[in-house]
């Protein structure tokens, strides 16, 4: 058991277990002493020694952040949008707290202030980058943390469901639209959305080459799941495709020439020309994957298709039409 007693109006605590060095320090209060004690026992017991905590002192968690941006976060598909939230994080307070200061209501506190600013999907993948680079450090980079303060946090709740789908004559404004703007092809990539049900990034990564003529199919080779899949295509859709590839230049590599930046800022500008709220550019992968439920296709066709690994994910972008359930009931 440690031993508390006060000494010199500061609260020590001190560690003895057989075979082992002693070990104290002094607190200005008794319930940070009991606590550093407890932790100090928890991981002699787990590892068989008391670690110097010397290095969890010294170094803080921005140091941890910034040794992650530049080892590991390189190495993921999703480098860029990992820096740049490290970035963020880098520049916040907790980023100066100390290993050994660490506690559950630092992230608590950080949690409750990024949700007054950010949304709950943004303070999820935040808290989730934090916590993995203490696993990191615990694990490969021998930080002696007797846990990972950010699991015992309570993570905020994504409601972000959404059931938005093209009406009435939405779809024929969008694509007269898009002939009053400055991207020509444009109106190939909203068609090409809602009949493949493809994400955008797929849609911008498209090249030439990833397209069969003969076999009317889209091979992707890398997509968010880690996975690649074969895309059919609807008549339309190929036709659309074989109209624009007419119209673009012979050294073009890319179908889509552009960036989410760019596509995002030309969607609002569409959206503003033909009068049409609330819709956003990923609804059209809602649209597309309803209707291909809606077209007879079965769960595991439409799965392989849109390249939803979990069923219960592809419910969530499924909102079929009731007129056309009650005409499928006869």
């Amino acid at each position: 058991m440690a031993t508390i007693r006060k000494l010199r109006g500061r609260w020590q605590a001190q560690v003895r277990r057989r075979g082992l060095k002693p070990r104290c320090k002094s607190f200005d209060s008794k319930s940070d002493a009991e606590k550093w004690a407890r932790d100090l026992e928890a991981q002699v017991d787990r590892f068989g020694a008391a670690p110097d905590t010397r290095r969890l002192e010294v170094t803080t968690l921005g140091d941890l952040l910034e040794r992650y941006q530049r080892e590991v976060s390189p190495t993921k598909r999703g480098a860029v949008q990992e820096i740049q939230r490290i970035d963020v994080l880098r520049r916040h307070d907790l980023a100066y707290r100390t290993l050994i200061g660490l506690s559950q209501q630092d992230i608590a506190s950080f949690r409750d202030e990024r949700l007054a600013s950010v949304a709950p999907s943004t303070v999820v993948r935040e808290l989730a980058i934090v916590s993995h680079v203490i696993e990191v450090a615990i694990r490969d980079w021998g930080y002696p943390l007797s846990r990972n303060v950010v699991k015992l946090v309570r993570r905020p709740v994504i409601r972000n469901e959404r059931s938005r789908r093209l009406k009435r004559d939405e779809e024929q404004r969008l694509l007269a639209g898009c002939d009053a703007g400055q991207i020509p092809f444009f109106k190939t990539l909203i068609i090409v959305a809602i009949e493949t049900g493809m994400r955008r990034g797929e849609l911008l990564g498209l090249q030439w080459d990833d397209i069969s003529h003969n076999r009317r199919v889209i091979t992707l080779h890398m997509t968010k799941n880690g996975s690649g899949r074969e895309v059919p295509l609807s008549q339309r859709a190929f036709d659309a495709l074989m109209t624009w590839k007419a119209e673009c230049p012979v050294d073009q590599s890319t179908v889509f020439p552009t960036t989410p930046g760019a596509l995002e800022q030309a969607w609002r500008r569409l959206l503003k020309r033909v009068g049409i709220e609330g819709l956003r550019f990923h609804d059209l992968r809602h649209e597309g994957v309803s209707r291909l439920f809606e077209r007879g296709l079965n769960m595991i066709e439409v799965s392989s298709i849109s390249g939803h690994k979990e069923l219960r994910m592809l419910k969530r972008y499924t909102h079929l039409s009731a007129d056309d359930l009650v005409g499928r009931l006869g």
